[in-house]
Parts: structure tokens; C-alpha cells; sequence
């Protein structure tokens, strides 16, 4: 029963990823065709490259909150039904009170890890959500640090500041896929006797793999910004909470498996971050120098 429960639980999240981008596509072809952009032109291309990568970003940014509710199937407190709930709600509100805040929503997810995310378009419409495994598993001083780090998230304005990366980054992708794909048409196109270069096709195939390979140098920086945000809420966690409960709560999630089930958008938010076999690509620094930070502080 939990494996067909999970599998539905992924064919939702994808279907609503699929979707999503549909929507980015929409949109911006339409923004594109009241502007009136020649894409055959450089201005054109890096608007056209703009549109894009910076039109996917923010609509995710403004969706966020709904998306991570329908694909992680957060439940928001509004009642809360026990003395734990109660708690929850009370930390929250008044750790935002501290970080000058607006009450974000609160909710709780079905899940075994131990792992919290925040997200919301801005810092006065943002959610904090936390996995069953992490309320009922840690005790209430390592769940205030982790409570403190995502209000920190908040506070810190981290949702609206990776968008705007992602968004440069996107469009350096798009942009330069595009350009040095051109370049290579044209010296094709001047070595053929024909002079037809590429072809449709080919150049298709030509972009595609230049926005992977330049998509893995943007997935570099945005790592790099994503390492330094954790930094800097672990900071304001140690002050809304204490170092001492921030420090614990790291501790305890070092005793179990450092990795997130999450989807990457709500991942990239959460205490706990995905592994990975370069520590290039991590958006969360590794536990044990993030400790280590906070120890020497």
C-alpha cells in the first residue's frame, strides 16, 4: 500500500512539473508575440533567452507554496488538533515575531525522514512545513533549531534571491547554447560547398547539447549561492533558537542518512539537502561543516 501510495504520490508531482512548464512556455511565447522579438537578431535572442529564464523562475516562485503543497501533500495547520501542533504553531509565530516577519503558514507532511523545507514567494506569504519523521522523531529543542533555520530561510529573502540567480543563469544558458551553436552553423555553412550548414535538425541536436553542458556549469553556481544560504540560515537559526539547538538538530540528522526524497525546488530549502559525489554540486554544505561553523562562531 505505501509503494502504490508513493508511486502516485511521484506521477503527481511529474504531471504537475509537466504542466508547469507547459505554462512557462505559454506564457512566454506570448509575451514574445505582443514584443514583437526577432530572435535572428543578438538583442532578440538575449530577450528571447531572457523571457525564458527568467519567466520560468518567477512563475515557479509564484506557484511555489501551492506546488509544494499539492506534490508534497502538506497538510496546514489552521486548528491545531493536539498539544504538539499547538507547539509548532507557537514556535513558529513567535520566531517570526524575532525575524520581523509575517506568521508564514505552517504544515506538516507524511514522511519518514527528517527534513523541513520553506518556501512562498516572498517573506510575508511563505509556508514552513515539516515531515512527521522529524516532528515525532527528534526531541522539541532540535525541532525548535530546524524551525528556526527555515524561518531564517524566510527572513533571509532566500527564495526570492535563488530565483534571481536561477534566472541569470537560465538565461546565460539559453543565450550562449544558442549563440555558440550559431557559430559553429556558420563555420559549417562556409566549409560547405552548398553553403546549407547544419540543417534544422542538427542544429536542434547542437543546442540541446550545449544547454546540457552549460546547464551543468549554472547548476555549479547556483550550488555555490545554495551552500552560502545555508550558511547564513544555520546564523540566524543559532540566533532565534540558540547555537546549542541548532547544533543538536544537525547532530541528530547526521545520525541518519544525509540525503532528501523531496523534489529539487522544495530540496534546495530543506535542512537536509541531496547528496552528491562532488560536494560542487551540493546545495547543502555537508553536516559536519556546518557544525563545525556553528562551533566556531
Amino acid at each position: 500500500m505505501a509503494y502504490v501510495c508513493r508511486k502516485g504520490a511521484d506521477m503527481k508531482r511529474i504531471f504537475l512539473l509537466i504542466a508547469t512548464n507547459l505554462a512557462v512556455l505559454l506564457v512566454a511565447s506570448i509575451v514574445m508575440s505582443i514584443l514583437g522579438v526577432n530572435t535572428s537578431t543578438m538583442g532578440g535572442l538575449l530577450v528571447f533567452a531572457a523571457i525564458f529564464g527568467f519567466g520560468g523562475a518567477f512563475i515557479s516562485l509564484a506557484i511555489s507554496k501551492w506546488m509544494a503543497k499539492k506534490t508534497m501533500g502538506c497538510e496546514v495547520i489552521t486548528t491545531p488538533r493536539d498539544s504538539t501542533e499547538r507547539w509548532l504553531l507557537d514556535t513558529v509565530a513567535r520566531q517570526a515575531q524575532q525575524a520581523g516577519i509575517k506568521m508564514p503558514e505552517v504544515a506538516i507532511y507524511q514522511s519518514p525522514e527528517m527534513n523541513a523545507f520553506a518556501t512562498g514567494p516572498s517573506k510575508d506569504n511563505s509556508l514552513v512545513a515539516v515531515s512527521t519523521g522529524l516532528l515525532y522523531g527528534m526531541s522539541q529543542d532540535e525541532v525548535e533549531g530546524v524551525l528556526a533555520h527555515e524561518v531564517s530561510h524566510v527572513a533571509n529573502g532566500d527564495m526570492v534571491t535563488l530565483t534571481l540567480i536561477q534566472g541569470v543563469v537560465n538565461t546565460f544558458v539559453i543565450f550562449a547554447a544558442r549563440v555558440v551553436a550559431g557559430i559553429i552553423n556558420n563555420f559549417v555553412s562556409s566549409n560547405d560547398e552548398e553553403g546549407e550548414g547544419l540543417g534544422m535538425f542538427a542544429y536542434m541536436a547542437v543546442v540541446f547539447v550545449l544547454d546540457m553542458l552549460f546547464g551543468i556549469l549554472a547548476s555549479i553556481i547556483v550550488a555555490y549561492f545554495s551552500r552560502i544560504r545555508e550558511y547564513r540560515a544555520d546564523e540566524g537559526a543559532a540566533r532565534l533558537a540558540g547555537k546549542h539547538k541548532m547544533i543538536a538538530a544537525l547532530e541528530r540528522l547526521r545520525q541518519g542518512p544525509e540525503s532528501s526524497a523531496m523534489p529539487a525546488q522544495m530540496s534546495a530549502f530543506g535542512i537536509n539537502g541531496k547528496r552528491s559525489m562532488a560536494e560542487l554540486m551540493m546545495s547543502h554544505p555537508p553536516l559536519e561543516k556546518r557544525i563545525a561553523a556553528l562551533q566556531t562562531r
